[in-house]
């Protein structure tokens, strides 16, 4: 079953997603989607950079995403208000770096998703020599704030999520 379907869980969202773009469930469509259900992820299961993850862990990783839409909802009306009435000689931009301690790719794909979908940061890139995140903030006013909350509120949920197999 793993041969030809490596990611069952992907095969079966790649067709849900063909059928709803294209807003039919006619058999042609039903076919060309199965179609290519099975043959994305067996063309792109060689650009994977280890198995795919087991995550043992649901409900952190539930909560994780709860808590993120709502720092993400905070943060639209804190931009949007520091925009419209904050002078630009008042904003505090900066890059800052933060210590990671995760290396699993897949948790660190996930947090780069989560730092970049809540506005006012930007995910710049990994600095390699001491692993530390490179992360500009719109506007900054406590550097070790934003150190801990990505740590606490992000890293390690991500941590006990996606590394947990590597540690047991």
């Amino acid at each position: 079953m793993k041969r030809w379907l490596p990611s069952p869980w992907m095969s079966f969202a790649l067709l849900l997603f063909w059928l709803l773009l294209n807003q039919t469930l006619e058999p042609a469509h039903l076919l060309l989607g199965a179609f290519l259900a099975v043959v994305v992820p067996l063309l792109t299961k060689s650009l994977q950079p280890m198995p795919y993850p087991r995550i043992k862990k649901p409900f952190t990783l539930f909560r994780l995403i709860g808590m993120a839409l709502v720092e993400i909802v905070r943060s639209c009306f804190n931009v949007s208000w520091l925009i419209l009435f904050t002078p630009k000689s008042k904003l505090n931009s900066q890059f800052i770096k933060i210590p990671l301690t995760m290396r699993d790719p897949y948790g660190l794909a996930l947090l780069s998703c989560l730092i970049n979908s809540t506005p006012g940061t930007v995910w710049v890139e990994i600095l390699s020599e001491k692993h530390e995140l490179a992360l500009h903030v719109f506007d900054l006013h406590d550097e070790q704030w934003w150190i801990k909350t990505i740590t606490t509120r992000y890293e390690k949920p991500l941590m006990e999520i996606f590394e947990q197999e590597q540690n047991a």
